[in-house]
């Protein structure tokens, strides 16, 4: 497309779109004005973000004067600081010149590889940030009123070394009714060798597709799983040795209670998990129900309103923590002096805030999370999830910014005498007929039917726990389901 000429032209595209070389292909050293080529001239060098301000106000001179005399602008920053894209605009339009955005539509995996290659790179948290608000870039031009929007996306993947393993460059695993399948194991029968049983599990769980390992997050295993003496890691340091594997295994909690930890250490050891694995990081979290647990390691348990006006303000704390930046922030209902928290997150990280109580939980999920994790029960699913959106209509939210999850607890059997059997050995004093119906028993086709009708009532994700689970070797009765 030929671009009217003089103009004013705004480059928009984060670190590694190929502002600079679409520049320079096109348009005379003169007529360009960099940022990070003014941060050469008065700092030490173009990554010398100290002399950022300065550069700035440099270069708003030489686009005001180039104005002024009716020449051809090209302005090669960032481009997505929308109120320094308006005032360009308005310049432009006080000049008589056209006014033209240019957007680098280069793929997320294409720019994390060239910020890599520098050297000096852009700090990935940094990146991600930029990557985060191109997404909303094309959406703010068309309500600028720029004369010509551009989205160039010829700076596709060239020649190069590989791409860092990263949540952009993973491929979504879900079933053929579209629900992603995460393992949440809550019981580690790992005997004398708790490393090797856990990353066995998790190796088996990515080579059957899986879309992801949760881990339980409680001090104490809890009695509706096992006994209180048996294992139960801290999963951080856990989800921190399977993040080391080669897999694409999304990883995280379901769910931690933001009662037993301050958020901001949440936020911290998310923001590590996810840096580490590349961006596959997510984090359930809940208000707490066990006192014990509390007690038993010296950590205050609250009222139940004071249990939910922690979770609430830990999200709101945890998403100020990794937000670009170290200013301090104020929000709603938290203030922090600073946020200087990195490593940043490498992606962005999904919230699932589990608990189903009405009045309050769902309301938080709906304001604040990226998800909400729910009963499986078709019935009791139905009415949450009816609940749920009314509290987004109410709070002026699309329903479909919160996901819906669920966590299921089934018994899945070779065939259908194999899932009697585990009945039997599963059920207590339970009756076998409630136990079996209670847990959905049969094999892993029948669940597949089952997923796909909780992927008709908006499910996307099946949080899968098996009561079960002795080891790697217990997955692979899951396959037929994730086929």
């Amino acid at each position: 497309m030929r671009l009217p000429d003089p103009a004013l032209v705004v480059l928009v595209g984060a670190s590694g779109s190929g502002k600079s070389t679409w520049a320079a292909e096109r348009y005379r050293p003169q007529e360009v004005v960099s940022s990070d080529a003014l941060r050469g001239v008065v700092g030490s060098g173009d990554h010398d973000l100290d002399a950022s301000a300065d550069a700035f106000a440099i270069l708003e001179q030489v686009v005001a004067a180039r104005l002024g005399r009716g020449l051809c602008t090209v302005v090669d920053t960032l481009g997505l600081d929308a109120v320094r894209r308006t005032g360009w605009l308005a310049a432009a339009r006080s000049a008589g010149l056209p006014a033209v955005a240019v957007v680098l539509a280069t793929p997320d995996a294409e720019c994390r590889r060239r910020n890599a290659a520098r050297d000096v790179p852009v700090p990935a948290p940094v990146l991600a940030g930029q990557l985060k608000r191109m997404r909303v870039a094309a959406e703010e031009l068309a309500a600028e009123g720029w004369d010509v929007v551009v989205v160039d996306g010829s700076g596709a993947a060239a020649e190069g070394p590989p791409v860092p393993h990263t949540a952009a460059s993973t491929p979504e695993r879900r079933t053929s009714a579209g629900v992603e399948v995460v393992l949440q194991v809550s019981r580690f029968p790992w005997g004398e060798d708790p490393a090797r049983w856990l990353t066995g599990l998790a190796l088996e769980a990515d080579r059957l597709g899986l879309a992801g390992i949760a881990l339980m997050d409680h001090l104490v295993q809890i009695p509706q799983v096992g006994r209180a003496w048996e294992p139960i890691p801290e999963p951080y340091v856990t989800l921190g040795l399977l993040a080391g594997l080669d897999t694409g295994l999304r990883l995280g909690t379901l769910v931690t209670p933001l009662t037993l930890r301050p958020a901001g250490v949440v936020a911290k050891a998310v923001a590590t998990l996810d840096a580490l694995s590349g961006g596959r990081a997510f984090v359930g979290v809940g208000a707490g129900w066990w006192e014990r647990e509390h007690l038993g390691f010296g950590v205050p348990f609250p009222s139940a309103r004071e249990r939910l006006d922690l979770l609430e303000d830990g999200i709101e704390t945890m998403r100020a923590l990794w937000a670009p930046g170290t200013k301090a922030w104020e929000g709603s209902r938290v203030r922090l002096p600073e946020t200087t928290c990195y490593p940043r997150p490498a992606a962005d990280v999904p919230i699932v805030v589990g608990g189903s109580g009405e009045r309050r939980t769902l309301r938080i999920a709906a304001r604040l999370g990226d998800g909400c994790n729910l009963p499986s029960d078709p019935e009791v699913l139905a009415a949450k999830v009816a609940v749920l959106r009314a509290h987004c209509a109410d709070l002026g939210r699309d329903p479909a910014e919160v996901a819906v999850t669920v966590l299921d607890l089934p018994v899945v059997g070779h065939d259908r005498d194999d899932a009697w059997r585990r009945v039997e050995r599963l059920r207590g004093r339970t009756a076998a007929a409630t136990y079996a119906a209670r847990h959905h028993a049969g094999t892993a086709a029948t669940h597949a039917e089952r997923y796909e009708k909780l992927a008709g009532e908006g499910v996307e994700t099946v949080f899968l726990a098996l009561a079960d689970l002795s080891g790697p070797e217990d997955l692979e009765r899951l396959a037929p389901l994730l086929a």
